[in-house]
């Protein structure tokens, strides 16, 4: 069969769907941080910077948490992507176009923190390589394309 020519996510349309998971996990984590403090009798006050530290903790580190499995689990699924990288057509797959595992999509997720971390050139790189891949696209073998799910077929050869 004949070689696809791939149309990678590149950095500016990445940037937004990544605007929008932001959005959605920032509302998320903060009914998280809510529910929390509610339930643990500080109503309020975690919303307004007041309460203790160990709501707040525990809070942040329920919110990393399902950060990370909106991440994993919709990046790993049959829509291979988040809201935001569906919004904008992007899906994300490895780089012989197989869909990615959970394992896979839980590596992609941390690696972006090492992306960040060393002060956000593994984002850049996104601008400036071939197949627009981030530093954490680079650890974690994966490429994110432009396209859906339904366009591309398992395993067929890149060119």
């Amino acid at each position: 069969m004949g070689a696809i020519r791939m149309i990678y996510g590149g950095f500016w349309v990445r940037f937004v769907a990544y605007l929008i998971d932001a959005i959605i996990i920032g509302i998320a984590s903060t009914i998280i941080r809510l529910a929390v403090s509610l339930v643990l009798g500080t109503g309020l006050s975690i919303l307004t910077g007041g309460g203790s530290i160990v709501i707040l903790v525990i809070s942040t580190l329920i919110s990393f948490v399902a950060g990370w499995l909106y991440h994993a689990v919709m990046e790993s699924s049959d829509k291979q992507a988040t809201f935001g990288k569906q919004a904008m057509g992007l899906i994300v797959m490895d780089t012989n176009g197989y869909r990615i595992s959970f394992g896979r999509a839980t590596g992609r997720y941390f690696a972006k923190i090492l992306s960040g971390v060393i002060l956000y050139i593994g984002f850049v790189m996104i601008a400036f390589t071939d197949r627009k891949q981030g530093l954490h696209d680079m650890i974690a073998d994966t490429l994110v394309v432009k396209g859906d799910r339904g366009a591309l077929r398992y395993g067929e050869t890149f060119g």
